[in-house]
């Protein structure tokens, strides 16, 4: 053999080693793999949260890489507990991974965790080796509380009156409650509000909520802040008060031991002259356990001699108790003159000249307190067992 050919001989080998080593190292015929994750979170009460699903090569690729994904609702509604997402995602030349965010909608509504999926499909330069789906799961802020506010379930106002206009309302429909319309009595007050209270007031979803239209109030036996119960009190204070006129309050009430729901009224200006000087109007107070079936409406004003005047004036229902169906508590208020009346039915009158001894109050605006008190001077003897205990309002109206 001559020096040419070996020559020859030896280059073609060189060259087909070169070439074989190049194209393990750079091509690649068996496809990265692509993978997503599972998403568990929060949701918030208002604004939105995103939820992000990461989407994940294998190994990284020569070429960019392309996959749809679309989300599908599960128990979780689009729109409604999140924001609908599809597209293309493109994971780029030597990366491994990208992401997609899925908006989630805050709310307030006390409910079961929900979920939602988030699918992908159709990769371009990589495979989908198993599942194609990731779940989204949206932690709420309890177990689901079903309210029912049909007409079968109770007393149903009419929605207005001859000789009345509908001047405010507020029908709870929202996610959560209209900071236009109320504010929170935070803490137990100056010795538990000054009725020996034992429960201590929040601002938290687990004590006030919203659910199908309605606003609950929730009182639970739990230590916060050295207090063994918590519950909620909201007002109308500084934000909407009113003077005269008939109000109605649709509402189903806790009767448990020791619970003491209250809808009712404080003189706009407490702040400046303090109680009883301001007056006090209950539309309605229960004791919870003692009578189950009876509420109490009364007014409070300031005696000439410093002490607290009142009138109280009973209402009671047979068969059943207030826990078992919605029943309107109303008040037709005018000048010198305040009526109570349970599902329009009338049950006790108070004019200016049952005030004998001080001064009529009733005449200047007033502000709403609603609220569920635990224990003291007025409910009687407390039973833990018998706690959560729910007040469940489902509209406040005001015609003048």
């Amino acid at each position: 053999m001559n020096k040419i050919s070996l020559l020859t001989i030896l280059s073609v080998f060189v060259f087909c080693s070169c070439s074989k080593s190049s194209g393990s190292g750079g091509s690649q015929s068996t496809l990265p793999t692509l993978s997503t994750n599972n998403v568990t979170n929060s949701r918030t009460d208002v604004g939105t949260v995103n939820f992000r699903f990461f989407i994940t090569l294998s190994n990284s690729y020569t070429s960019d890489v392309t996959v749809a994904y679309t989300t599908v609702p599960g128990t979780a509604v689009a729109n409604t507990d999140f924001t609908p997402v599809s597209g293309n995602l493109t994971i780029s030349a030597g990366q491994q991974s990208g992401y997609v965010d899925v908006p989630v909608l805050g709310d307030s509504t006390r409910k079961n965790n929900l979920i939602f999926y988030l699918i992908i499909s159709n990769p371009v330069n990589a495979t989908i080796n198993g599942t194609d789906t990731a779940y989204g799961t949206i932690k709420c802020n309890g177990t689901y509380f079903p309210v029912d506010t049909t007409v079968n379930g109770g007393y149903l106002s009419p929605a207005s009156y001859t000789g009345y206009n509908l001047v405010w309302s507020d029908e709870f429909s929202g996610k959560t409650l209209n900071p236009a319309n109320w504010i929170y009595d935070i803490g137990n007050g100056n010795g538990g509000w000054g009725n020996g209270e034992l429960e201590y007031y929040t601002n938290s979803t687990n004590n006030l909520f919203l659910s199908n239209g309605c606003l609950i109030i929730e009182a639970k036996n739990e230590v916060y802040a050295a207090n063994n119960y918590t519950s909620a009190r909201i007002k109308t204070e500084g934000l909407q008060s009113f003077q005269y006129g008939r109000i109605d309050i649709r509402a189903k009430l806790p009767v448990g031991a020791g619970v003491w729901p209250a809808l009712w009224m404080l003189g706009s200006n407490y702040s400046n002259v303090g109680w009883p000087l301001c007056g006090e109007t209950d539309i309605m107070e229960l004791k919870g356990g003692l009578n189950p079936s009876q509420i109490w409406g009364s007014l409070h004003w300031h005696n000439n001699d410093g002490t607290e005047g009142t009138e109280n004036a009973t209402y009671q229902i047979t068969p059943g108790d207030f826990s078992q169906q919605f029943h309107v508590f109303s008040l037709i208020w005018k000048q010198d003159y305040i009526q109570f009346l349970v599902d329009n039915t009338p049950y006790e009158t108070r004019y200016k000249t049952d005030v004998t001894n001080g001064v009529w109050p009733f005449n200047a605006s007033q502000f709403f307190i609603f609220n569920v008190a635990v224990g003291g001077n007025f409910p009687g003897t407390v039973k833990p067992a018998v706690y959560p205990q729910r007040m469940i309002v489902d509209y406040i109206r005001v015609f003048q």
